[in-house]
């Protein structure tokens, strides 16, 4: 009895809505969508595009269901602290602008919200419309990493891929990957790119396809170690923080921003959620930028929970939760060097490092409006120059007149129309 008692006061201490005097006040979900079919088929695979119900790349029916569950755990979690009834002043809803993640995101919020009372449309459906926004895939510079368009970024993926870690990884796996690739038939293998062959027997696996006789499972255990350090190459190996601050800083700072205003702001702000459906590398970004990932793939459904508490001394401490196992609850994280309930303004100093205060300045984006200068300025030397050469040539070619004496110039007064 007094186990369970303990038991029931721990539970209730990391998940309760208000612990002693400890009141939440503002929470960011980070989740990875759900089980989908690989993105992707190598050549030789006997699984085409055509033995996927949806094609590549899509939400399945089991990750529809990963997504309805992780739903209900949040409703459970933040029973007492959101409406019982869905409103749209307590939440809002980003999702990358891929099938996937938007599909993930609408089966998350029909276990978040299931409809009651008056907003029972249809008695025969548990399931109500929320809004879930997003913005073209090649405008998206928060949730979907890498970030392209970054040329400092492709240095120092240039600079990794020579550093000792890859060297030695290459070479440590250049007759497998040589392997791999006669079987699969494709062009090319590398660090960088083998992750898709894994991602493709995992998904045929999970879904009950038979695989080739080649793939044994010593072959799927050193893919998927390729594929773990292709994620970890992506954000660390080299210059971890420089990558950080190119990359899942750009996120991490949104985080933060979201968390000091909601700390900042009087009491009458009504939005307690913000809710982020994208992919196993925004997670992966998101937390080599905090320097907690754990160099494993961040299964389906994945979440990362941030939770802002207000003190009873007016301060205000964030806390980290990670769930990457359906069978537990999340458990919690630390930011190193803090508490795992961090004072707010030690979680700003010390992701500050990670966090870029001009991203296209670091990224070593060319500038439109220096380059429109430039051009400008081009364009007026090309025409001054056109016109000196035109005038040169001009006083060189004029005809001389060579009569001499008086000419007498008439007056073209006259010669005016009345």
């Amino acid at each position: 009895m007094c186990c369970f008692v303990l038991l029931f006061l721990t539970v209730f201490a990391v998940v309760g809505n208000v612990v002693g005097d400890r009141k939440l006040t503002f929470v960011t979900v980070l989740y990875r969508h759900g089980d989908r079919s690989p993105v992707r088929a190598y050549p030789t695979d006997q699984y085409q595009e055509s033995a996927w119900p949806q094609g590549f790349g899509q939400l399945s029916q089991e990750g529809m269901r990963q997504h309805i569950e992780l739903g209900q755990v949040l409703r459970k979690r933040y029973k007492g602290f959101l409406n019982d009834t869905y409103d749209r002043h307590e939440i809002t809803v980003r999702s990358t602008d891929v099938d996937r993640t938007l599909m993930s995101a609408e089966a998350n919020l029909a276990g978040l919200y299931p409809p009651n009372g008056s907003q029972v449309f249809d008695p025969e459906l548990i399931w109500q419309p929320i809004p879930v926004h997003t913005v073209p895939q090649e405008e998206e510079r928060l949730l979907s990493f890498p970030i392209p368009g970054c040329p400092r970024y492709e240095v120092l993926m240039n600079e990794t891929a020579r550093s000792e870690m890859y060297v030695n990884m290459t070479n440590k796996y250049k007759d497998f990957m040589m392997m791999v690739r006669e079987k699969t038939g494709l062009k090319n293998t590398n660090l960088q790119t083998v992750w898709s062959v894994h991602d493709t027997l995992f998904c045929e696996a999970r879904h009950n396809m038979t695989l080739p006789d080649w793939v044994t499972p010593q072959v799927m255990d050193d893919l998927r170690k390729l594929k773990d350090f292709g994620f970890k190459m992506l954000f660390g190996v080299y210059k971890q923080q420089e990558k950080s601050r190119l990359q899942g800083g750009v996120l991490l700072g949104s985080i933060v921003n979201n968390i000091t205003e909601s700390a900042h702001l009087n009491s009458s702000r009504r939005l307690k959620m913000s809710m982020l459906s994208a992919h196993d590398t925004t997670i992966v970004a998101l937390q080599s930028s905090l320097g907690i990932f754990n160099d494993n793939q961040p299964p389906y459904a994945s979440c990362h929970i941030f939770e802002l508490y207000a003190e009873d001394n007016g301060s205000f401490t964030v806390a980290m939760f990670y769930r990457n196992d359906t069978t537990f609850g999340p458990y919690q994280l630390a930011v190193p060097g803090c508490d795992l309930f961090c004072p707010l303004e030690d979680f700003v100093r010390l992701t500050k490092p990670s966090i870029p205060k001009d991203w296209e300045k670091e990224c070593m984006v060319a500038s439109p409006t220096k380059d429109k200068e430039v051009i400008i300025g081009l364009a007026i030397c090309g025409t001054s120059l056109f016109l000196l050469i035109v005038l040169l040539l001009a006083v060189l070619c004029r005809p001389h007149d060579h009569s001499k004496g008086y000419s007498h110039i008439h007056n073209e007064i006259n010669n005016f129309p009345e």
